[in-house]
C-alpha cells in the first residue's frame, strides 16, 4: 500500500516544523546563565524546557519513522557489522 502524496507532504512539512522548533529550543538560554537569576526572574522552568526538548526529539523520531514507512526502520550504526 503506498502512502498518498498529501500525507507525504504533510509529514515532510511536520518534520521541518519540528526540526525548526527543536533548533530554537536547543539554542535557548544556557542553564549556567539561568542559575544567576532568581526563580522570579525565570522566563520558564529549565526542567520544563528540557522536557519540551526531549518531547521534540521523540516527535521528530516518530515523524521520520512514518516517512520511512513500514519495514524500512533505520539500523543503528553498530548493527550489521
Amino acid at each position: 500500500m503506498s502512502t498518498p502524496i498529501d500525507e507525504n507532504t504533510f509529514l515532510h512539512e511536520l518534520e521541518l516544523n519540528v526540526s525548526t522548533e527543536l533548533t530554537l529550543a536547543e539554542s535557548g538560554q544556557p542553564e549556567e546563565e539561568a542559575v544567576d537569576l532568581s526563580m522570579d526572574e525565570w522566563l520558564f522552568d529549565p526542567a520544563d524546557a528540557q522536557r519540551y526538548e526531549i518531547g521534540l526529539h521523540n516527535l521528530l523520531g516518530a515523524v521520520e519513522a512514518l516517512e520511512e514507512g513500514p519495514g524500512q526502520h533505520r539500523r543503528p550504526e553498530t548493527e550489521g557489522r
